[in-house]
């Protein structure tokens, strides 16, 4: 397996933590120690013998620090090929000392962004000569190992440690592939803050990953892309999966549609749909009316809540197999009532900041747009019709808008006084999405008699106001833009409707 041993090292790093119990088993190991900088200070503030790159290179840092390491001695050092002779005898003929180690990181360019650095701030963490050493000692993985982050601190010390100083070609090519990862991720970080808005090609790069049970249906692979840590800690449970994590999506989409102000709201998604969503003054009475939209579909569900799932709610959602559910907060009691089920995925919700973009695989490439991030208000509101809304029917129809706007197109949400009733969805006729949609709220016992329609996209027939009429709706919300919005219009007014436009369609595909 061509074992090696590590006889020397350049070791030049932004980020000091954790580098102090390589840096003395190194010493401990015999092998010479190359750096610069900071980096070099550090080294020898704990009493280990450091050469300075200037004193290998012969020429001072200068520019500021942007020019350290770009030297042939420094790479003639790395790139050297141990079992070619003509490099042998160029690297003799010019005393180039073999280097069989590289430990670099690079600068902090992406939390500078975040950060709201300036521009010249930013500029400056664009890396140089990090980045070139960890491509040059990557490359020459056959005869070099390289680390090039913080996070191979603890895989290199359990290789040293376990090998005494020597390394296998399966252990450099297995940190090479690391090093390009890091690497290719640096660049299309700097590419996208050059870019802007306006991208030429499609770059994206997420480096961590965590693979899935399987995708879709069990005889796919899965794997998420990401940090869950950062957006969800998970308290109880088996592991997510593939359908778990788009449905979570899909709920946090539409609980973010509801303000805490507003009053607590529960949300209940089954296949990306919402089966029940609901608005009351407690958590236990927002649950159980956003339960009783669909009784059936419930079951099996992910749920989430803008609320503390209080021991009161807890109960009530113990009664109920349901997959995932999520929530800002739980009492320790109601916590350890939910945690009675083992299998029972428990997730506590953090602040995060979420990407205003979307995109998927389609065709032969990708397609990426704008998240729809767009939700009306009563400010959007045009009244069209001779009876304008009561307020008590606006709140109702902003209510629908809202879950509209996350429903399957062709859709139609039936709603009243902060909870669905019902809705139509991902149907091929939008006439077929309002009959299926009063269809089910009969058969869950739902008066529609005052209750309002959404539609995710206008009414190209009078149609559909005419079954809802009949099925008692009171009041429509609905984008517009159709050449026989008059229709609709015209027979609202002659059967006391009121009908309000947005002049925003919401269709999901």
């Amino acid at each position: 397996m061509q074992s090696q041993k590590i006889s020397s090292a350049l070791i030049s790093v932004y980020h000091k933590d954790n580098l102090e119990e390589i840096v003395k088993l190194l010493a401990q190991q015999g092998v010479r120690i190359y750096s610069t900088g900071g980096t070099q200070e550090f080294i020898e503030q704990l009493g280990i013998e450091v050469v300075a790159v200037e004193d290998l290179t012969g020429y001072p840092s200068i520019l500021g620090g942007r020019v350290k390491t770009l030297h042939p001695k420094v790479f003639g050092g790395i790139l050297q090929r141990r079992d070619l002779s003509q490099d042998q005898a160029q690297v003799a003929e010019y005393e180039i000392p073999a280097i069989d180690l590289v430990i670099v990181d690079l600068y902090p360019f992406e939390a500078t962004v975040a950060a709201g650095g300036t521009e010249q701030e930013i500029i400056e963490k664009i890396d140089i000569g990090g980045i070139s050493l960890i491509r040059a000692a990557a490359k020459n993985f056959n005869d070099v190992l390289v680390v090039a982050s913080r996070d191979q601190y603890s895989a290199l010390i359990d290789l040293l440690q376990q090998k005494q100083g020597f390394t296998d070609k399966e252990d450099r090519r297995r940190f090479a592939t690391q090093a390009f990862d890091v690497t290719s991720h640096y660049d299309s970080a700097i590419f996208r803050y050059f870019s802007g808005k306006e991208t030429a090609s499609f770059k994206q790069s997420i480096p961590v990953a965590q693979t899935l049970r399987y995708g879709e249906n069990p005889h796919q692979k899965g794997v998420f892309y990401g940090d869950l840590s950062q957006m969800l800690e998970q308290l109880n449970g088996k592991e997510l999966s593939y359908n778990n994590l788009v449905d979570i999506d899909a709920t946090l989409d539409l609980l973010d549609e509801f303000k805490q102000a507003e009053g607590a709201t529960f949300v209940i998604v089954k296949h990306t749909n919402a089966c029940g969503v609901a608005t009351a003054p407690t958590a236990k009475q927002a649950y159980v009316n956003a339960f009783s939209c669909d009784t059936l579909s419930a079951f099996g569900g992910v749920i989430a809540t803008n609320v503390t799932v209080d021991v009161a709610t807890a109960q009530e959602l113990n009664q109920l197999f349901f997959e995932v559910l999520i929530a800002p907060a739980y009492e320790p009691e109601a916590l350890a009532l939910l945690e009675s089920k083992k299998n029972r995925i428990l997730l506590l919700r953090k602040e995060t900041q979420t990407s205003t973009k979307q995109f998927k695989t389609l065709l032969n490439g990708v397609v990426e747009q704008d998240k729809d991030l767009t939700t009306e208000t009563a400010e959007h509101l045009t009244a069209v019709t001779n009876r304008k809304p009561s307020q008590q029917e606006i709140a109702s129809l902003l209510f629908a808008s809202k879950i509209a706007k996350h429903t399957k197109s062709n859709t139609i949400v039936l709603a009243k006084d902060g909870q669905l009733l019902a809705s139509g969805v991902g149907q091929t006729s939008r006439v077929d999405a309002l009959k299926q949609a009063i269809d089910k709220a009969r058969t869950f016992g739902f008066d529609l008699h005052g209750a309002v329609m959404a539609s995710d996209a206008f009414f190209p027939f009078p149609d559909c106001v005419e079954i809802a009429h009949a099925a008692g709706v009171t009041a429509v919300i609905q984008p517009g833009g159709s050449i026989k919005d008059k229709d609709s219009i015209e027979f609202c007014n002659a059967h006391n409707m009121a009908m309000v436009m947005t002049g925003i369609r919401h269709f999901k595909h």
